[in-house]
């Protein structure tokens, strides 16, 4: 069963159960406050009554010193017969509370005569004839005599009133509960809109509709819930690129690398084989080892290479405060048997928090990108700097340059500006793919301008980090 039908049938049997309880007492508390009325009024004629009854009593002539049955029957024949209620029942019986009088059609019995002494008045309801009447009963004193006077008002309208006013309210609690199930089903249609179109997005994107947002018709809780739908959608769908992303960069890595894997080995098994089927001479021989041995130095640099990204990514590192100094006097001390190009080293002595391999690795890769990307003779610059963020490290190289749009791409594994000349020089694109996880530990990244044709800058910053007790570690900006 739909929600908005649930709402609408509980909505409609509480407003039934509560229409039904406050229309019974209602009712009957208009019914009982008549009634109570109608009882008052019956006591009051009994007074009245037993008032009139001695007074004419007292206007017998004294013939005799007790008052005589047949005078109580004639002062009772004129009390019903008198008045303006001409249809008035009573009945006179004496201290014995024998029947004396009794008017036409009283005949109940005589339990609420038994239960009346001379300092009670007594009353009840009972029904007669298909007739409801007050019976009340109390005591007259005259001459000398106790007798018992009486009385039954007719009070059937307070009763037919009552199932009068049942069937009334009855009749307007239908009325009311089907105007209000027409009411409460637009309501509840509109209360449970958001509900349907939240289900209407959620199949949507199930099909695959990534991009569909639900709309937002409200501010109340369902609103922020469509909402809050809508930020989750736009996560979900984010993080859902991202997956296709790094599926779609597994799949380049994966082709990529069977691509670098697949020119060596072509080159390698081919000049293997030369050499295993012919027989060469010495330079010849020497042209087909050299090539061998080229191509298998370039897979174990790309081996190495990828050995140490995944080292990055999955090990574990160990920080400790470096001196600046040392790592340039490392690079100096490496780099100095490059004869073909020039280095320029310029530094601020300071002190980094960091993993002093990687790093060397990072300034390594780089100064190795800004030979190859040079021509030789050309001078690449090697900079440290303290500033406020950090101590920052630049290679700059006065080679051809990056162009814009690869700016983005050049940090991707196997990715190559220029791949043959990358390839001529043993590349493979993984130097700063590896920079980049290096870095990424260090909670920082490579910063990269370009021109083509003039040259590349790239720089890196360590931030200033302190040892905590804990055995964390903490930036300080």
């Amino acid at each position: 069963m739909k929600f908005s039908l649930k709402l609408l049938l509980w909505t409609m049997i509480v407003m039934a159960i509560a229409l039904g309880i406050s229309g019974f007492y209602f009712v009957n508390y208009v019914f009982e406050t008549s009634l109570e009325r109608e009882a008052e009024q019956a006591l009051d004629e009994n007074s009245i009554l037993c008032f009139a009854f001695e007074t004419a009593a007292l206007n017998v002539p004294a013939k005799y010193d007790v008052l005589q049955d047949n005078t109580v029957e004639q002062i009772a024949a004129n009390l019903e017969s008198g008045g303006q209620n001409a249809n008035r029942m009573l009945r006179l019986s004496d201290e014995e509370k024998s029947i004396l009088y009794a008017s036409s059609g009283f005949e109940t019995d005589d339990e609420l005569l038994r239960q009346t002494d001379a300092l009670t008045k007594t009353y009840r309801t009972i029904m007669l004839n298909d007739h409801y009447y007050i019976q009340t009963s109390s005591t007259v004193n005259a001459l000398d005599r106790v007798l018992y006077l009486e009385t039954m008002r007719d009070v059937s309208d307070v009763f037919n009133e009552r199932e009068l006013g049942f069937k009334v309210y009855q009749r307007v609690t239908i009325i009311m509960l089907f105007f209000g199930t027409i009411i409460m089903h637009l309501i509840s249609s509109w209360l449970t809109k958001p509900i349907r179109l939240l289900t209407k997005a959620t199949k949507r994107m199930a099909a695959g509709d990534y991009d569909y947002r639900a709309q937002q018709i409200s501010d109340d809780e369902l609103g922020r819930l469509t909402l809050d739908f809508n930020q989750m959608a736009e996560a979900l769908e984010e993080n859902i690129n991202k997956l296709e992303d790094e599926i779609q960069a597994r799949e380049d890595f994966v082709g990529a690398f069977a691509h670098e894997l697949k020119t060596p080995l072509t080159a390698i098994i081919g000049y293997a084989d030369m050499l295993r089927s012919r027989k060469l001479d010495e330079e010849k021989s020497f042209l087909s080892a050299n090539y061998i041995y080229t191509e298998g130095k370039r897979l174990e640099a790309m081996s190495i290479r990828l050995l140490d990204i995944m080292v990055t990514r999955h090990g574990q590192v160990q920080f400790q405060e470096v001196a600046v100094e040392s790592l340039f006097l490392y690079i100096k001390d490496m780099f100095k048997t490059n004869e073909s190009m020039k280095f320029e080293y310029i530094y601020d002595k300071a002190v980094v928090w960091a993993e002093s391999n990687m790093i060397i690795t990072v300034l390594i890769n780089l100064l190795d990108n800004a030979s190859k990307a040079s021509e030789p003779g050309s001078i690449v610059e090697v900079n440290g700097k303290e500033e406020d963020t950090g101590y920052r490290f630049t290679v700059r190289d006065h080679g051809i340059g990056i162009p814009q749009e690869e700016l983005q791409k050049i940090t991707k594994a196997f990715y190559m500006v220029d791949k043959s000349r990358s390839r001529s020089r043993n590349g493979a694109g993984l130097g700063l793919s590896l920079c980049t996880e290096i870095l990424s530990l260090h909670d920082s990244s490579l910063e990269i301008d370009s021109t083509l044709g003039e040259g590349t800058s790239i720089s890196f910053v360590l931030p200033v980090r302190r040892k905590e007790n804990t055995g964390h570690e903490e930036v300080n900006h």
